[in-house]
């Protein structure tokens, strides 16, 4: 790995970039003080202060918690992918927002069987699962949560919202996320149901080389091969991988030719670029858009948020040496 990218990662002026690169690169410890204090500097850097802004004097935001992508359930997403110091009971009402639209009555009753399989949004209850999970503010409606994913889970191992009676493949976009919080959710409670289902939907990715399709090995989407930052509920072979890796898959041969594609997309000064965006920095109230910038998409410069997890998933992949701190200078700026 070049030590130069490295480097400029823990010289950002954006206190969750270093944080990330120190723990999920480095490998440095978390629990040590000063990388807690690095991470109590997140919750009051200007990202996360602008992501909250529009919280009331009850600590609610005053959207519907799923728009696009200022209500409560995308600032949480935004906050846990930060890492955001968990435990602070200032995000609990946005929790209960979000909690409160998606165990309604009337949420449920939108869910609908055809053909034996339920049609469900599922990555909506996968965000929540998580959001509580990352950001320390787990209860039992997480569990009930978990409970429906579930339920919910198709024959193939993942979940889908087409409301097609024919079809009968699980969708990539659907089935990440609750993925990736029922690993979470595994690891933090010990249920063997929930690790069973989390394999069971991993094989989904896997099978299809994280990007291909069965029948003829063509690439399922453009999107799916473009990085971007964030992809919200899309897809893309850096968010799959980094699942994967989560998940305990990133050496899995499957991997190997998104994890090709991947280093590809590495620039000279050995960054990583965001080639596209499901956001526009605006504070009209527009679907889609987002109060602060996530370093735009320019594919001949590097993106910070990009950079981070690529070398994050390259390292835990083995195809990066874990640099020595000695080789590379720490800032505490």
């Amino acid at each position: 790995m070049s030590t130069g990218v490295l480097a400029r990662l823990l010289a950002s002026d954006e206190p969750a970039i270093r944080y990330q690169a120190r723990v999920r690169i480095l490998g440095e410890d978390p629990a040590t003080p000063e990388l807690r204090v690095l991470q109590q500097t997140i919750a009051v850097s200007p990202r996360v202060q602008t992501l909250l802004s529009e919280r009331g004097p009850d600590g609610r935001i005053p959207h519907h918690p799923y728009q696009k992508w200022s209500g409560a359930h995308w600032v949480l997403a935004d906050l846990a992918e930060l890492a955001y110091p968990p435990g602070d009971p200032a995000l609990a009402p946005l929790l209960d927002d979000e909690m409160d639209w998606l165990l309604s009555p009337a949420h449920l009753r939108k869910v609908r069987i055809l053909e034996g399989r339920v049609r469900r949004c599922a990555s909506q209850e996968g965000n929540a699962v998580l959001n509580a999970i990352r950001l320390g503010l787990y209860d039992a409606r997480v569990d009930e949560l978990v409970a429906r994913l579930l339920k919910w889970q198709w024959p193939d191992g993942g979940w889908n919202c087409d409301k097609r009676p024919a079809a009968h493949h699980s969708s990539f976009m659907e089935s990440l996320i609750p993925l990736r919080a029922l690993v979470y959710y595994a690891l933090l409670t010990g249920m063997p149901a929930a690790q069973q289902a989390a394999e069971y939907a991993a094989d989904i990715f896997l099978k299809r080389q994280m990007f291909r399709r069965l029948h003829d090995g063509a690439v399922i989407a453009p999107d799916f091969v473009r990085l971007h930052y964030p992809c919200y509920w899309h897809y893309d072979i850096l968010a799959g991988l980094k699942v994967m890796a989560e998940a305990g898959h990133i050496a899995d041969a499957r991997c190997q030719a998104a994890l090709d594609l991947l280093e590809s997309k590495r620039l000279a000064d050995g960054s990583f670029p965001a080639e596209a965006s499901y956001y526009r920095v605006t504070t009209q109230g527009v679907s889609g858009r987002s109060l602060v910038s996530w370093g735009g998409t320019r594919k001949t410069q590097g993106n910070e948020f990009v950079t981070v997890n690529a070398l994050t998933v390259l390292v835990a992949a083995g195809r990066l040496p874990i640099p020595s701190q000695q080789d590379v200078p720490i800032f505490t700026n």
